[in-house]
């Protein structure tokens, strides 16, 4: 499989052989590539940026002012755009995406609103879920944006993800002295080591397609002190909600046997839950014409496929993009870290912003097509088990 993925060392300039055929209104297409092409160098220093400042969930200050700047600057849509998941890349393709729209729109009279977002804290904090809630998504027919991942070179994917509960699990003992009295004591951490376990044994009984993992956390912990309280965070992930809710109580019931069996207290939180990605497949396909016509390939493997987000549950489309990767060096490490710095990594970000555009541009101008959209995601509502 390491061979399939695209590393840095390969020719960024050998591409996959295109389909011949047009693809909708190329007069769009050929103002959406002008525009972000013009716009390449600008939009690659807002992303590093980006990178430059990292910023933790909802504390993303820098980023907003930045990306506010930005657009302010190109006379963009409304300022308030935040740190668009946590990703350098990903912040600039939303940007891309709405500059090319509105130099099409300009250009060719097209009617019509494109809303830029900018969403907090996706990692931990499911700040598009919160957003949603408070009714930021209500003036929106369809969302469109993309994550970069490993795949194959020049490669979007079209995979979805799972779906993902927190949970937080709270362990409250009693104190005592390890050594000269360990009897008096209910051990805090001895519970979280056997919910653990629990949970390690469980994993033999559960779909290869679920995940579920989890850390520990203490405080005022010492080797002689029987601790009384230990704190741990975990998460559930599984292809449905429906199995990850499922899967959830097998793995609360491991929480709870750790209680009992070491006579400790235990609180359990159930905090937030992130649907799982199912591609729109009016949208999906729309996409795939228009890179398999322009651009490169299209996948349905790699992506963000096993991993999760917070992307909502609305006529939607979140595809993967892959960039330069080194071995072992995925999602969260720091060598994808420095993989989103490259040019060639902006270059991927650029190609499936001009995708993505074209897309959106259907949309507001093929009102036949904006109701197949509605239409297939209220038909995958009812398949949804």
């Amino acid at each position: 499989m390491s061979d399939v993925v695209w590393r840095p060392e390969d020719d960024s300039k050998i591409r996959p052989p295109l389909q011949e055929g047009q693809v909708y209104r190329p007069d769009i297409l050929n103002v959406i590539e002008t525009t972000l092409d013009g716009l390449s160098e600008e939009l690659r220093a807002l992303s590093l940026d980006i990178h430059d400042h990292p910023e933790l969930k909802f504390e993303e200050k820098y980023a907003h002012d930045t990306y506010t700047a930005f657009m302010e600057k190109h006379d963009g849509c409304t300022p308030g755009i935040g740190h668009a998941c946590g990703h350098n890349l990903i912040g600039i393709s939303g940007v891309a995406v709405a500059l090319a729209a509105k130099a099409a729109m300009e250009r060719l009279n097209i009617d019509g609103k494109v809303v830029l977002l900018g969403t907090p804290a996706e990692e931990g904090g499911f700040g598009k879920v919160m957003l949603y809630e408070k009714g930021a998504y209500d003036e929106m027919d369809v969302c469109l944006m993309c994550h970069p991942a490993p795949g194959p070179r020049h490669s979007i994917s079209l995979s979805g993800c799972l779906a993902i509960s927190r949970i937080t699990v709270e362990y409250q003992g009693h104190t005592a002295h390890a050594g000269l009295s360990p009897w008096e004591g209910q051990n805090a951490l001895d519970a979280a080591v056997l919910a653990y376990n629990n949970v390690s044994l469980l994993r033999q009984q559960i779909k290869p397609t679920h995940r579920v993992h989890g850390i520990f956390e203490g405080k005022d912990w010492a080797p002689n002190i029987i601790p009384d309280h230990a704190l741990m965070q975990w998460l559930v992930r599984a292809p449905t909600t429906s199995e990850m809710e499922d899967t959830r109580k097998r793995v609360v019931s491991c929480f709870e046997a750790a209680a009992l069996a070491s006579g400790c207290k235990v609180q359990i939180t159930i905090g937030s839950v992130g649907n799982e990605i199912r591609q729109n497949k009016a949208l999906g396909d729309e996409l795939a014409d228009v890179v398999l016509k322009r651009y490169g390939a299209i996948d349905y493997d790699w992506g963000i496929k096993s991993a999760s987000t917070d992307f909502v549950m609305m006529p939607g489309l979140h595809p993967g993009f892959s960039i330069p990767t080194i071995p072992d060096g995925g999602n969260h490490t720091l060598g994808f870290t420095e993989a989103a710095r490259s040019k060639v990594s902006h270059d991927a970000c650029l190609v499936v912003s001009k995708a993505l555009a074209a897309v959106g541009m259907r949309v507001l101008t093929d009102e036949a097509f904006l109701q197949k959209v509605k239409d297939t995601f209220e038909e995958d509502k009812k398949l949804r088990v």
